[in-house]
């Protein structure tokens, strides 16, 4: 056996150390992510001891990003992406027009020529994808129209750096650079004999060729493949042919038609999310996306020398400057011309206040056309480095200059009074259908239920209860947070308070100290636990239901304060154990769920 193991060694100096840091930034509440980053420049070149294999680590990065894109496209589709054209288009484009002229500005005052200021303004006028995505999907803001914006910025963004990668080498000789030598190694060179408008055009055509494949090849293929591998049964094949579909058509995407790994992914993700079983997708590919995000980080840290702190103190300053305050006025500005609530505006910015992996490429690119100082590829690094850490701090501002603002903009939302939608209090009373108009932005109105059920979650167990405590009369109401779902909910007339029942304004409320009974419908525990810790300090006398999938989220739980906590496996075998033992009849009906009306 080999003892020169690169590919292991960095794997788990990566993941181990990854993980000791992040657990001692979580300690002290800091972003785990920031942990990552120091795990990364410890096992990079510039500090002392082992040093890990970069090129290694940054091809597992780029899978970490694939399959965090693709991950994104199954709660997307085609619809929630033209929905948001009228912004992202826009928006983005102007945003990286200003982000680049601010690049070069300092460029100019650093002494480098114009080409060099155009790809270091450029590289710090795209946001990162694994940092912005994370960020959405700890906010539970993916399925929200924030969510959407943000996504549709990425994604416009994403295009435009492809067609800068695509650009620069036909571009380089003009911009002061040296020009490469023509290579047709692959679909994705493009000679420069085409001139400039011909490398446009060619590349405009292979992404429209790619969509046009997804779209109509894709939407039949794909679906047809899960649908196929879902009914042999196999669990461990179905886990393949997801990972199978967003690698390969990411790598095609990239290879034949000179998408980005990242938009492939995406565009992959979208068109499964057609299929019915695209939440189970979903759920094989987490615990991969989990942890190839993770080596992303550390990749990143692995590029930074500490030391440059010193030698480049001030550019590095001004760098971020532009990265966390100039891109975040820019997309502040944008937003709010668009006529969108503040605190969108202002989610957006905090969003957009970094770079990332497109920034090290345009930064590679151009120092090796001889259009970037080795120095602009440190001042990349640096600002990305630092901007990633300061981004948990951006959102904390937002959070807290949120109020302020909306107070000076006179647009604070005044409280009003809320009918109740959906059943009443009175069992057998219908209540109003039409749906009360909120505000995405402000906190949700507080019900004027009593006497009721907290429902939180409406995924595939809490739509069951919801139907059957709809059918009983009972009064209760859906904490969710997936618009869809929130939609659906207010057409039906059931009352529904949005947003992470966790969160203490939206579970204020839905009232639980006027709450009979609380049913937690979610699949996590860790989460379910704090809920319960909520509402059992604002009712000690209310009926909290959870559910949980193991012995130990059991006894967790019930230790928070939990009444009663059902694991599905142990339901599961309860049934059939009693259709076995009293009823040796074959059933082929579903055991409905049984909820009787009780006094109020």
């Amino acid at each position: 056996m080999p003892h020169d193991t690169p590919l292991i060694a960095t794997i788990v100096a990566g993941l181990g150390l990854a993980f000791v840091f992040g657990a001692l930034a979580n300690r002290f509440r800091i972003p785990p992510l920031v942990g990552y980053l120091v795990a990364g420049v410890l096992v990079g070149p510039h500090t002392p001891g082992f040093v890990a294999d970069a090129s290694l680590a940054n091809e597992l990065a780029e899978i970490g990003v694939i399959l965090l894109m693709f991950g994104v496209g199954l709660h997307f589709s085609l619809k929630d992406l033209l929905s948001v054209r009228a912004i992202a288009i826009p928006g983005a484009v102007v945003q990286i027009g200003f982000a680049t002229l601010l690049g070069v500005g300092l460029a100019g005052l650093l002494g480098w020529s114009l080409g060099a200021g155009l790809v270091f303004g450029l590289a710090l006028s795209v946001a990162s994808t694994v940092v912005l995505l994370r960020a959405m999907q700890e906010r539970r803001m993916i399925e929200t129209e924030r969510g959407r914006i943000a996504v549709g910025w990425l994604i416009v963004e994403d295009l435009a750096m492809v067609l800068a990668l695509v650009l620069l080498p036909a571009l380089a000789g003009v911009l002061g650079g040296q020009p490469p030598v023509d290579d047709h190694s692959s679909l994705f060179s493009l000679p420069a004999s085409y001139g400039i408008w011909g490398v446009v055009g060619v590349t405009f055509a292979k992404v429209a060729a790619f969509v046009v494949v997804m779209l109509v090849v894709g939407r039949r293929v794909i679906p047809w493949i899960l649908h196929y591998v879902a009914h042999t049964g196999s669990r461990e094949l179905f886990r393949l042919s997801v990972l199978a579909i967003a690698l390969g058509v990411a790598f095609g995407a990239a290879k034949l038609f000179g998408v980005s790994l990242a938009l492939g992914a995406f565009f992959a993700g979208m068109i499964m999310s057609e299929s019915e079983l695209s939440h189970r997708a979903a759920e094989e590919s987490l615990p991969l996306r989990d942890a190839f995000s993770v080596l992303f980080f550390v990749s990143v840290g692995m590029l930074f020398d500490p030391l440059s702190l010193l030698d480049n103190g001030l550019p590095i300053l001004a760098t971020l400057a532009i990265v966390v305050i100039g891109k975040s006025l820019a997309a502040f500005v944008i937003v709010i011309a668009f006529r969108y609530p503040i605190a969108t505006a202002l989610m957006i910015s905090a969003s957009l206040a970094q770079i990332g992996e497109f920034s090290f490429i345009l930064a590679d690119l151009g120092v090796g056309l001889k259009l970037l100082p080795e120095q602009g590829r440190d001042l990349v690094l640096a600002g990305a480095i630092l901007s990633i850490l300061l981004n948990p701090l951006m959102f904390l501002i937002v959070d807290r200059m949120k109020p302020w603002l909306e107070t000076r903009a006179g647009k604070a939302a005044a409280p009003e009074d809320v009918k109740p939608i959906g059943p009443a209090t009175e069992p057998g009373q219908l209540a109003s259908v039409a749906a009360v108009p909120q505000n995405e932005d402000s906190a949700p109105p507080r019900t004027a239920l009593a006497g009721h059920c907290i429902l939180v979650g409406y995924g595939r167990v809490g739509s069951l209860v919801g139907a059957a405590l709809k059918e009983a009369a009972l009064p209760f109401l859906v904490v969710e947070d997936a618009d869809k779902t929130l939609a659906k909910l207010e057409a039906e007339g059931v009352e529904t308070v949005a947003g992470n029942a966790a969160n203490a304004e939206v579970f204020s409320a839905a009232n639980p100290e006027a709450a009979k009974r609380l049913i937690l419908a979610i699949p996590n525990a860790f989460e379910a636990g704090q809920i319960v810790l909520r509402a059992r300090a604002a009712n000690p006398a209310i009926n909290i239901i959870a559910r949980a999938h193991s012995d130990a989220e059991v006894e967790h739980l019930k230790r928070l304060g939990a009444d009663t906590v059902i694991m599905g496996e142990r339901e599961i075998a309860r049934g059939i154990v009693e259709v076995v033992t009293h009823n040796n009849a074959p059933q082929s009906t579903e055991r409905a769920l049984d909820v009787k009306p009780q006094p109020a």
